[in-house]
C-alpha cells in the first residue's frame, strides 16, 4: 500500500484547503478541529483562515510561521513596511482585497507579493492572468496584512472624496447649456456613481501621465484606455449601463449638446487640481454601432515650459533650430505623424519667442495650450473661419510672428508663403514622413519652386521614442550583424558605448519611462535651394542633406541608443528606413 502524503492526515473525506493540510502536517492543529472550522467557514461563507484565526486555534504569528518553514516561503514583518512606499498600479486593488495580498515589489517579470495562504493556488491564477506576470509569495501575519489592505481601500476612497471636493472642480458650465432639472438627459449627469467614476478616471490619467482617456462602448462590454507613453492600455471595463450617463455628463461639462447623439462633437473643459494647476482637457465624440466613443486628450500647459533641452535635441540640432527661429522672417516647418509631439515643439518655440516686444498670433484647430502673451485663435469651419481666413486677418494686425497649427491646403501654403516672404517668422505643421519629403510635398501641393525655396528656411521631422526607465535597465547583448543591419556603422561599433534594454520596475511601465524625441533638424541652405528650384527628388535633397551633416531619422534614434536613453527596439519601431 501507498504511503500516504504527510500534509494529508485528516480522518475525514472532506477535502481540507492546502493550508489546513499544512497545519495538520506541521501539529499545529489536530484534523477534528480544522474539519469543524472549515466546515464553519463553508456555512458562513467566510474564508478558512479568518474563521482560523478568529475562534484563536492558531494565533497569526504561529501560522505565519509555520507556513514559512512548510512551504520554504520567507517571512515578513509588515510593521516594518511604509505603505505609501509600495507599488501602486501593478495589480488591481480589487483583486488585492478579494484575496487578501499585497504586491511588494517587482522583479524582473515576477511580482513579489505578501500573503497570508502561500497554498491559495486560485489566487495564484489569477495574480498571474491579471498582471502577466509569475508570482514569488511572501509569507506575513494575517492581522497585519488585513490591517494593510482595509487601510489602503480607506485611503483610496478618502483620495477619491477629496478629489470630488473643493481641490478638484471643474469650470462652471456656461449659462446658455441645458440645465434644466427636470430634463431626464441633464438630471442622469448628476448620478453620483457617474460623477465619482469620471473623476477618478481623471485623477489616474493624469497620475499615470496618460496623454489621451479612450472611452469606448461595445455590444456586451465597455471599456476604459488610457494611452501611457504612447502605447494603450485598458484600465478599466465599468458595467455597460453607465455608457449613456457617462456621455451625457463629459457633454455637459465640455459645453456640448447632450441631445445630439448622431454626430461628431469636439469640445474642451478645465479641472481644477489643487488652488494653484488647471489641466485642460480636449473632448472629441463620435457616434458607433453601440453609443458614442470618447476620447478625451490631457493637455498640460505646464509642457510647453519644459525648456527645449528637455525635448530631447542634441547640440548641433538645438543650434540649428535656435538659428532659425531667431531670423527675422522665413517659415519653419515642423512634420511628423499625429502624436509625435509637434505642437509641444512648436509651443516650446512659442514660449522662447513670447517676449513684451513681440506680436505673436496663432490660428489652430483647436488650441491645445493656453499661452499667456499669445494671441490664439480657434479655426470654425462652418462659422467660415478656415486657417486661410484667420491668416488674412493677422496680417493686418501687425504680427511678428505667426503660427499655423496646420497646412492643409494649397490657399493655406500661399498665404503662409506670401508672409513668410514679407518679412514674418511663420511656424507649422505638416503630416509627412521626414524632412525631405516635406519639401515634394509642398511642391505636390502647387506651391511653384521659386517660392518654397525663396521661404522655408528649416525643416524638423520628429517622433517620440519611450525613454528607458534609469532605475531597471539593463545592458543589452546585441550582436553586431543586428546593429549593422539597424544601421550602425562599423566605426560606430567600437565598444565605448553600451545598447540597453527594457525590464520593468514598480517606478515604471515596463522598463520604459516617459519619451523622448528624435529628430531630423534640416536647415535649408544653398544647395538645397537649387535642387528644388530645379525641381529635384526627395532622395536628391536626402542625399545633399546628409552631406552637409544632417542625420536622418534613423540615424537620430541609433544615437539614443548610444546615449541610453531608449532601446534598439524602440527606435527601429518608430523609424522606417
Amino acid at each position: 500500500m501507498a504511503a500516504a502524503d504527510p500534509l494529508v492526515k485528516e480522518s475525514s473525506s472532506i477535502a481540507l484547503p492546502g493550508l489546513a493540510r499544512a497545519l495538520i502536517s506541521a501539529g499545529k492543529l489536530p484534523a477534528k478541529t480544522a474539519e469543524d472550522i472549515y466546515q464553519k467557514s463553508l456555512s458562513g461563507r467566510t474564508s478558512f483562515i479568518a474563521e482560523l484565526t478568529g475562534t484563536g486555534a492558531v494565533s497569526a504569528a504561529d501560522l505565519a510561521h509555520t507556513l514559512s518553514s512548510a512551504f520554504g516561503a520567507p517571512l515578513l514583518d509588515l510593521d516594518a513596511i511604509d505603505p505609501q512606499r509600495l507599488p501602486k498600479d501593478l495589480l488591481d486593488p480589487k483583486l488585492c482585497q478579494a484575496y487578501r495580498v499585497v504586491v511588494l515589489s517587482k522583479r524582473n517579470n515576477r511580482l513579489i507579493v505578501a500573503t497570508a495562504d502561500p497554498s491559495d493556488q486560485q489566487a495564484a491564477e489569477k495574480i498571474k492572468f491579471a498582471s502577466q506576470m509569475g508570482v514569488d509569495w511572501v509569507i506575513a501575519e494575517y492581522d497585519k496584512l488585513s490591517r494593510m489592505i482595509e487601510a489602503a481601500a480607506v485611503s483610496a476612497s478618502e483620495t477619491i472624496d477629496s478629489i470630488v471636493g473643493a481641490e478638484f472642480e471643474f469650470d462652471d458650465v456656461s449659462a446658455d447649456t441645458a440645465t434644466d432639472s427636470n430634463d431626464p438627459a441633464v438630471a442622469e449627469v448628476e448620478d453620483a456613481p457617474v460623477v465619482r467614476f469620471l473623476h477618478k478616471m481623471l485623477l489616474d490619467a493624469f497620475s499615470m501621465r496618460a496623454s489621451d482617456i479612450h472611452f469606448e462602448p461595445y455590444e456586451h462590454q465597455y471599456r476604459v484606455r488610457f494611452r501611457v507613453d504612447g502605447e494603450l492600455r485598458e484600465i478599466a471595463s465599468p458595467p455597460t449601463v453607465i455608457k449613456d450617463k457617462l456621455a451625457s455628463r463629459i457633454k455637459v461639462i465640455s459645453r456640448l449638446d447632450i441631445s445630439e447623439k448622431r454626430v461628431p462633437q469636439d469640445g474642451r473643459m478645465k479641472l481644477k487640481i489643487g488652488p494653484d494647476r488647471v489641466i485642460d482637457f480636449r473632448v472629441s465624440t463620435l457616434p458607433t454601432l453601440f453609443g458614442e466613443k470618447i476620447v478625451i486628450r490631457i493637455l498640460d500647459p505646464s509642457s510647453a515650459r519644459l525648456g527645449i533641452d528637455a525635448l530631447g535635441y542634441d547640440a548641433d540640432e538645438k543650434e540649428r533650430l535656435m538659428q532659425a527661429i531667431g531670423r527675422p522672417y522665413g517659415m519653419v516647418l515642423v512634420t511628423g505623424p499625429t502624436g509625435s509631439g509637434k505642437t509641444v515643439s512648436l509651443y516650446t518655440c512659442l514660449n522662447l519667442l513670447n517676449k513684451p516686444g513681440v506680436n505673436i498670433a496663432t490660428a489652430e484647430d483647436p488650441s491645445e495650450i493656453n499661452l499667456p502673451g499669445v494671441n490664439q485663435v480657434n479655426v470654425n469651419e462652418r462659422a467660415g473661419l478656415t486657417f486661410a481666413t484667420a491668416l488674412r486677418a493677422f496680417l493686418r494686425q501687425d504680427p511678428d510672428i505667426i503660427m499655423v497649427g496646420e497646412i492643409r491646403d494649397l490657399e493655406t501654403a500661399d498665404i503662409s508663403i506670401k508672409a513668410a516672404q514679407t518679412g514674418h517668422l511663420v511656424l507649422s505643421t505638416l503630416h509627412t514622413n521626414d524632412a525631405p519629403t516635406t519639401l515634394t510635398r509642398m511642391r505636390n501641393m502647387g506651391i511653384a519652386p521659386f517660392n518654397i525655396a525663396s521661404s522655408v528656411i528649416l525643416i524638423t521631422a520628429q517622433r517620440l521614442a519611450r525613454r528607458l526607465c534609469p532605475t531597471c535597465k539593463m545592458p543589452a547583448d546585441v550582436p553586431k550583424e543586428a546593429l549593422l543591419d539597424a544601421g550602425f556603422k562599423d566605426s560606430e561599433i567600437d565598444g565605448t558605448w553600451k545598447a540597453y534594454r527594457p525590464v520593468g520596475c514598480s517606478a515604471c511601465n515596463g522598463g520604459y519611462k516617459g519619451r523622448v524625441g528624435i529628430y531630423q533638424v534640416m536647415p535649408i541652405s544653398e544647395e538645397i535651394q537649387k535642387i528644388i528650384l530645379r525641381d529635384g527628388s526627395a532622395l536628391d535633397i536626402a542625399r545633399q542633406s546628409e552631406l552637409e551633416g544632417v542625420r536622418s531619422l534613423r540615424q537620430s534614434g541609433l544615437k539614443k541608443v548610444t546615449q541610453g536613453l531608449t532601446s534598439l527596439e524602440e527606435v527601429l519601431a518608430v523609424t522606417n528606413e
